[in-house]
């Protein structure tokens, strides 16, 4: 595997490999990598003749200058893990190498940037939004690869590269979930015990909304309040939000269809998680 720090060895490796009967696939992360991250390079390495995946902490995306530093870091688990699944390259530079003294540019990407997420953290996905556009410019891969577990990110992404007309794949992977149904996360190795245990209140409320919605009820209200009524069981969970939406423009959706997804945000002690799920599924 060979390891690129800087945006020029980047580039210059991606121009040496050409175009020619070759197809890269890129998988951007922030490390601390688990089975979904797995799952996600192991699509890549099927769909192409060659695999990039980034690490990078984008300080710009939090909102919080803490978060940022307690992010969590397993530089050598990492490393090996892209070992094993036969990473071609890992790209990893330093914050001041993606953005260097001067810079002063940032992407906004409107409406849909604002609420849910946006909503709780403003300008998250400007910093989102404006990394993944750097990244994809630098390693110019021709397959993208998302988790579909950061469902706002991944509409996120797929509108910039729709409106900038980028020449790129955006492909949205299913989301992982660890036994009880919790969607895999870096955050869950910030939780305590009985905080990870409440956490399997998140897929049963999805559970509970999807076998309402199969049973016939088509109001997103409805299916809402009894969302809400299967988390409140969980004296740990704090909801911020749950909404059944139009996955592409994440518009709140009155009466929906197995195209809509349901997502879900709430903060155990001091861990805020997200999960979301097509209402064509089950969890």
């Amino acid at each position: 595997m060979l390891i690129l720090t800087s945006p020029e060895e980047m580039t210059q490796w991606r121009k040496n490999l050409g175009d020619t009967g070759i197809s890269v696939g890129f998988v951007p992360t922030m490390g601390f990598l688990h089975e979904g991250h797995a799952s996600l390079i192991r699509k890549s390495s099927q769909e192409n003749t060659h695999t990039v995946v980034s690490i990078f902490v984008n300080p710009t995306q939090f909102t919080n200058s803490e978060d940022f530093e307690k992010y969590p870091k397993h530089k050598d688990g990492d490393s090996s893990l892209l070992r094993s699944l036969n990473v071609d390259v890992l790209y990893s530079p330093s914050p001041s190498a993606v953005y260097p003294e001067g810079f002063n540019t940032s992407i906004s990407a409107g409406h849909i940037a604002t609420k849910f997420e946006g909503e709780s953290r403003p300008g998250h996905f400007d910093g989102v939004a404006t990394v993944v556009v750097k990244l994809l410019n630098t390693v110019n891969p021709h397959n993208a690869y998302f988790g579909k577990k950061d469902r706002q990110q991944l509409a996120v992404i797929q509108q910039v590269v729709r409106d900038l007309n980028l020449s790129i794949n955006i492909v949205g992977q299913d989301t992982v979930r660890d036994y009880d149904g919790v969607a895999l996360s870096s955050r869950n190795s910030r939780l305590t015990e009985m905080e990870r245990q409440a956490a399997a209140v998140l897929p049963q409320a999805l559970r509970a909304m999807i076998s309402a919605f199969h049973a016939g009820e088509t109001s997103s209200a409805q299916l809402i309040a009894l969302g809400l009524q299967v988390l409140a069981s969980e004296p740990l969970c704090k909801v911020d939000y749950v909404a059944i939406v139009n996955p592409i423009t994440m518009e709140q959706i009155e009466s929906p269809t197995t195209a809509n997804v349901i997502c879900i945000a709430a903060t155990f002690g001091t861990i805020r998680l997200i999960d979301n799920t097509e209402l064509s599924n089950l969890v």
